[in-house]
């Protein structure tokens, strides 16, 4: 008797279900995210366009939202065609993501601006953590093809990478923050200046509101 044979889309990991509506409002999402995002780099082509230390750091933040966004938007527009592996894109673009990033960080060793620099060397290594555990989760996937729900760790990982591109998209416009650390400096700097205010006259008169001697 001839065993009829499988057909190989069995053997990929496809994605669940219950996670399928998920990367189709992700796509969705990404997609306006790089719509907005090209709007905001178009209105500071001339600022992108300069030669100094600041353009060239505006240029990295752009880059680096940009490749936030589209590392989501491939990954879920993958996971919606039924038959193919998701693990192999999740690979190739975490891939890609980390060229990215070491070559946006030996630009930033080639500037070295100060805190500025540091600040964005921090954000790119968040980023190429976040690459680094897609790439693992995609081999794992493509590994491990009896365990569809190991993609969702995937997903896991595209909703961070949302997070971290708005953040950097943010600061791209020129965004206000509120800094923690800013802020108590600010706080503990005006305490000094109002305590020297009030406090005995620089003349010697001793305390306030005593006539001299």
């Amino acid at each position: 008797m001839r065993v009829p044979l499988r057909p190989a889309c069995e053997d990929r990991p496809v994605v669940p279900a219950n996670i399928h509506d998920f990367f189709t409002a992700s796509a969705g999402v990404a997609g306006a995210l790089i719509g907005l995002l090209f709007v905001a780099i178009s209105v500071s082509v001339d600022r992108l366009a300069r030669t100094e230390a600041p353009a060239q750091l505006h240029r990295i933040r752009a880059s680096a939202a940009l490749t936030a966004f589209t590392n989501a938007l491939a990954v879920s527009l993958w996971a919606l065609i039924p038959t193919e592996q998701i693990g192999i894109v999740a690979i190739v673009v975490a891939t890609i993501g980390l060229m990215f990033i070491a070559a946006s960080l030996l630009s930033l060793i080639r500037l070295r601006t100060g805190w500025s620099t540091a600040r964005d060397a921090t954000f790119l290594i968040g980023l190429a953590v976040t690459f680094a555990l897609q790439l693992g989760a995609g081999i794992d996937v493509s590994v491990k093809t009896n365990d569809p729900s190991m993609v969702e760790n995937i997903a896991i990982l595209v909703t961070i990478c949302f997070v971290l591109g708005v953040s950097r998209a943010w600061e791209l416009i020129g965004g206000p923050t509120i800094g923690f650390r800013r802020e108590v400096t600010a706080l503990v700097r005006s305490e000094i200046a109002g305590n020297g205010r009030t406090g005995p006259a620089a003349d010697g008169s001793g305390a306030e509101g005593e006539p001299p001697a």
